[in-house]
């Protein structure tokens, strides 16, 4: 197998950035190539950085080419301000790269979505998400990978004060054999599925759930 360039948006974030350490230990990748707002402040052979305005495609939809993009960007909506501005970054911008991408001929398209993602949701946050799924299944390309992580574990840089109580209980629910679907996972894991996944050639669109994505960062 040939050594693949991939593409990452998102890796300043929880996820993206355990995935960008993974795919610079990784052999089967020759070359990573980040488009953010930015900088990571890693500073490897394998890397190519560039600090983008995800407003200003035209700028750099030309850096969209390679073998796979990893799409891991997200905000929150205490972050962001606003409704509308969470939808600009979680939605709009990810479409926009992927658009690019398609039209760049990349084969591949992995996702990090959410649990309960769907369209139809009354729920803002599941809701965005259901709109990008589907809005990403209509792109043409060859193979596209969704995960859908319940909670995520990990070192963030800022505070989620529903996560810090949200995880020991469900954590303690998991140990008595309960919400099993909802079980916390770790940043780390999901990366590893991200890029499991992303060698995946049997169907044209695949969906992974939470016990999903921990079968898959096995494999």
């Amino acid at each position: 197998m040939e050594k693949q360039i991939v593409i990452v948006i998102g890796a300043t974030g929880l996820v993206g950035s355990s995935l960008v350490q993974l795919l610079l230990k990784d052999d089967r990748f020759s070359g990573i190539k980040i488009l953010a707002r930015r900088t990571t402040g890693i500073n490897h052979s394998k890397l190519e950085e560039h600090i983008i305005d995800f407003d200003a495609p035209e700028q750099w939809k030309h850096l969209v080419k390679g073998d796979v993009l990893f799409s891991a960007l997200g905000t929150t909506l205490k972050v962001a301000g606003s409704k509308e501005a969470q939808y600009k970054i979680d939605h709009n911008y990810q479409f926009a790269v992927a658009q690019s991408a398609a039209q760049n001929d990349v084969p591949v398209y992995v996702l990090i979505s959410a649990a309960m993602a769907n369209e139809h949701s009354k729920m803002f946050y599941t809701r965005m998400k259901g709109e990008l799924e589907r809005d990403i299944i209509q792109l043409p390309f060859k193979y596209i990978h969704i995960i859908q992580p319940g909670m995520l574990v990990g070192d963030r840089v800022e505070n989620r004060p529903f996560e810090k109580v949200g995880t020991p209980i469900l954590q303690f629910l998991n140990k008595l054999g309960i919400a099993k679907t909802q079980k916390p996972i770790h940043a780390s894991l999901v990366a590893q599925a991200m890029i499991n996944v992303s060698f995946k050639r049997q169907q044209h669109i695949n969906t992974y759930s939470l016990l999903e994505v921990f079968e898959q960062a096995k494999t």
